[in-house]
């Protein structure tokens, strides 16, 4: 249990805590840890899936971050090599690598098929591409594509690796019904497709047979 005040303060404290109590230990006189050349981080999970097998993947904690405000009661905290950063350091270290993968992708397109991530020069050459011929449904915590509904993940990962069910080649044209196709459907899309078209009254039908 941290004190209060290190509770509100920056996480550069309790990494110079940590390094002091192990340094002073017997480990510590025989393996010396430098405060400058480590950081302190978290695990996370690398989607927003909430399952206990979700794959996590650790989280750079900023040396200016208050303690209370970034980690959650009772986290496990691990001490990484690598000096710390500040949250701007970081921040700009995140934008740079977004920044490198737009320009390596400017010029490149995505292939708009469902279940396609290639990307490709623009006008060509088109790879092969496997496919879906209808978009991905997410239903409660089902994932599946809507062509193939016999075949359900439960987790992100999963769903990635369900086989596709068209070959043919990329492209970054769509057709006319698939500009105007949801890019996903959910329970009330699957709901009115299983309720099908609206049943016409007698009135409704005297009416028109009468027109």
């Amino acid at each position: 249990t941290l004190p209060k005040k290190w509770k509100t303060g920056p996480t550069s404290r309790l990494l110079e805590q940590f390094v002091e109590s192990y340094n002073e230990g017997k480990e510590g006189k025989i393996n010396t840890l430098d405060v400058n050349s480590l950081h302190l981080s978290i695990r996370q999970p690398t989607n927003d899936n909430d399952d206990d097998d979700t794959e996590t993947e650790l989280k750079e904690l900023p040396s200016d971050g208050v303690v209370v405000e970034i980690i959650p009661d009772r986290e496990d905290v691990f001490i990484c090599r690598g000096a710390s950063q500040t949250t701007k350091e970081i921040n700009d270290e995140r934008q740079a690598e977004i920044d490198k993968e737009k320009e390596a992708t400017k010029h490149l397109s995505k292939c708009v098929h469902f279940g396609c991530n290639n990307r490709f020069p623009k006008g060509g050459p088109y790879p092969v591409c496997n496919y879906h011929s209808s978009p991905p449904v997410f239903h409660e915590t089902a994932k599946f594509w809507s062509c193939c509904p016999n075949k359900k993940a439960y987790d992100w990962e999963e769903f990635q690796r369900l086989p596709t069910c068209q070959k043919g080649r990329c492209t970054d044209v769509k057709d006319e019904e698939g500009g105007s196709q949801k890019q996903f459907l959910g329970g009330c899309d699957l709901r009115d497709k299983m309720n099908g078209p609206t049943l016409k009254s007698i009135d409704d039908f005297n009416a028109s047979a009468a027109a």
